[in-house]
């Protein structure tokens, strides 16, 4: 999995998100995050060992982060965030249990801001961003 190599970013994280992901690949190996839609800790983007939480077809991948981290976010969150850039930050607090960074007594939560006009205007020249049904292995 690789960005267009022209793509506009369209996510990132802080130096804080960027050490605790250090941290977690550390111990778990390679992860990926995942942005559902919904209320609760279904709102926050959750982070997951790789290969552990399998994206549904219609699951869009915004960037890879960190490298090689995917970033994923539910096509219904994604038509609502279209617009935006997002940061991924980490605040004290308790996420998600289901979270890697939920025993670390904190949470990643996502920032964000209104994409440039030039960003959208790159944006629509862009090929789709990949999906969940472009994965290897999805029949």
């Amino acid at each position: 999995m690789t960005n267009h190599p022209t793509r506009t970013e369209r996510v990132e994280l802080t130096p804080a998100a960027e050490e605790l992901l250090r941290r977690l690949t550390g111990t778990h190996g390679p992860v990926m995050f995942h942005q559902s839609g919904g209320c609760c800790d279904g709102s926050a983007p959750m982070c997951y060992p790789r290969g552990e939480f399998r994206v549904g077809a219609s699951d869009v991948l915004l960037g890879q982060v960190a490298g090689d981290t995917p970033f994923w976010m539910s096509a219904d969150q994604h038509r609502y965030w279209s617009h935006t850039h997002l940061t991924v930050d980490v605040v004290p607090g308790r996420g998600s249990g289901f979270s890697l960074e939920a025993p670390e007594g904190v949470r990643f939560l996502i920032r964000s801001r209104l994409l440039t006009d030039e960003e959208l205007r790159h944006i629509e020249t862009e090929p789709p961003l990949p999906t969940g049904a472009d994965e290897p292995g999805r029949a």
